[in-house]
């Protein structure tokens, strides 16, 4: 899909506006940049940044209520997906995202691109284990493996929560191996992005 259609898609479906549009156009002036000289994402997406990374991220809007007073934690954010993209589309001064990254060289460029364009979220620079994660909603993008990313999920989080993962046509696969002594419920959504991807929709009991 073209940059121009997926907007439309942003606006009329997912329900982003013109102001966020916006900032993320700058996000993604923003990203070029830095990523020639960064290794922030793949040189090969570059050309796809609408689809394959804003647009994947932006779908997750429609598993999260952002009208609640809750919070998000976006596990191993990277340069930004899907974190900074919820970050951009929440209005609620209510409900908190909270970006976890380890890298350095990230941290860096979130901060930038959060004091340039205004954005409400928290960065964490340090190892999430120190953390214990006060959150409604855990999100991650190509951090971990299934069965590590919910091991890590029902390790450092305080509450009962939903994890929504973006994973590929293994999704299915990933799931089944869990253990079965989990306290969980699951399904499986087709990604908007490519019919053959899944969102994956955990809610976790502690």
């Amino acid at each position: 899909m073209k940059a121009a259609e997926i907007k439309s898609i942003l606006v009329k479906e997912l329900k982003f506006d013109i102001q966020d549009i916006k900032k993320l156009e700058l996000f993604e002036e923003q990203l070029l940049l830095y990523n020639k000289k960064y290794n922030l994402i793949s040189k090969s997406t570059e050309n796809e940044i609408w689809n394959r990374h804003i647009l994947d991220s932006a779908q997750l809007v429609k598993f999260i209520d952002f009208n609640l007073p809750h919070s998000l934690s976006d596990m191993g954010s990277g340069a930004g997906f899907p974190g900074l993209v919820l970050s951009i589309f929440n209005k609620n001064n209510r409900f908190h995202v909270k970006l976890y990254e380890k890298s350095k060289v990230k941290c860096d460029f979130l901060k930038n691109i959060i004091n340039n364009l205004n954005i409400q979220c928290r960065i964490y620079d340090n190892d999430y284990h120190s953390h214990n994660i006060d959150s409604n909603y855990i999100v991650s993008r190509a951090f971990k493996k299934l069965p590590e990313l919910m091991r890590i999920s029902r390790e450092i989080a305080s509450k009962p929560h939903k994890l929504i993962v973006l994973k590929g046509k293994s999704a299915q696969e990933e799931v089944n191996k869990l253990p079965k002594e989990w306290n969980y419920k699951y399904r499986l959504e087709v990604s908007l992005t490519n019919k053959d991807s899944r969102v994956l929709i955990v809610n976790i009991n502690k």
